[in-house]
């Protein structure tokens, strides 16, 4: 195979990954919009387009239009910067993320886990640059924020893979969907062993995206917008991309990671078509999570900064300590995953 082909089937996965995330990230603002409209019994956009579908493609055209106002005493150069360090991560993560057991990954790497890991926690650059960049005291004040809360997070989700990587013994991301398979379906799945993980995983996720309840960073209420109050256009386009596909790739790590992937909670039951693996129940699990974070923010009150940085330091690491070493016995006598 010579360099061209391959550099054009390449090319072709990171277009097949990259387009329909991107799409994804407009269906995702349409669908919130909706939910949190009939939680607030209201209809939610319903103009534009059959039940309001273009209505986040013309907000993207308003935002591309519109002029970047760039304050007088901001530095020009990090001030375009931040946005391009904020997407450029939240995009290239996405290189290791297996959607079936056939294969279709951009890079099936051993060590994904780690890749994961590293991109993300680059995103936190972007959002401290775009706070010091813009010479505001809001916006200074909510990169403080964000960056002290996404750190102290991402300590719990690291922990939170550590307890998978404990059970599957591989930081293949392919390696850790096979084994969650078994004849016992879903109670298969690193969810049931690792039950207390799950949910420290999913809530560390909400925060590390900075979404209500955990939206301090950009409280409207306190600091207007945080970190990006001086952006618009284009410029605030690239933030608000970046949070959406952040919030996305939560929805499919957590399937991924705890429930299986691709893998059918009937695998072993003999009900035909449903005990077979695809990426159909991987975009329903996916489905689930992606709205369950819309639920929360319809349904919560935004968390004190304090109460934030109290329930990661003093509830989810101590509780990981532990769990570490349960999943470590549990692997030992071979209680999990459960055949």
């Amino acid at each position: 195979m010579n360099d061209a082909l391959i550099f054009g089937i390449t090319l072709g996965k990171i277009l097949a990954i990259a387009v329909p995330l991107i799409i994804a990230v407009a269906m995702y603002v349409w669908w919130e919009r909706k939910v949190i409209g009939w939680m607030h019994v209201r209809i939610g956009p319903n103009k534009i387009g059959p039940f309001g579908l273009l209505q986040a493609f013309a907000d993207v055209v308003k935002l591309l239009i519109k002029e970047i106002v760039i304050p007088t005493n901001a530095n020009r150069a990090l001030f375009f910067v931040a946005p391009l360090l904020a997407v450029i991560p939240a995009l290239a993560v996405w290189a290791v993320i297996p959607f079936n057991g056939g294969g279709f990954v951009l890079a099936n790497v051993n060590a994904g886990v780690l890749y994961v890991l590293a991109m993300s926690s680059l995103g936190v650059y972007g959002i401290i640059l775009a706070g010091w960049a813009s010479n505001s005291r809001y916006a200074l004040l909510g990169s403080m924020r964000s960056a002290a809360q996404m750190i102290s997070y991402e300590i719990c989700i690291g922990m939170a893979l550590v307890c998978v990587l404990v059970l599957a013994g591989s930081l293949n991301f392919t390696a850790i969907v096979e084994a969650q398979r078994g004849t016992k379906g879903l109670f298969s799945w690193f969810w049931l062993p690792l039950l207390p993980m799950f949910f420290v995983f999913y809530i560390s996720g909400v925060a590390e995206t900075n979404r209500l309840p955990f939206d301090v960073a950009e409280g409207e209420s306190e600091i207007v917008a945080g970190f990006h109050v001086e952006y618009s256009g284009s410029a605030f386009a690239l933030f608000f991309l970046a949070e959406y596909a952040n919030m996305i790739l939560l929805s499919f790590l957590a399937p991924i990671l705890f429930m299986g992937g691709w893998l059918s909670p009937f695998q072993g039951w003999h009900f035909g078509w449903l005990s077979h693996p695809g990426f159909g129940w991987l975009f329903l699990k996916f489905f689930v999570f992606a709205t369950s974070l819309l639920w929360l923010r319809a349904t919560f009150p935004r968390y004190r900064y304090d109460q934030i940085m109290r329930l990661g330091w003093k509830v989810f690491i101590p509780l990981s300590i532990v769990w570490i070493f349960v999943a470590g016995i549990l692997k030992y006598f071979g209680a999990a995953p459960i055949g």
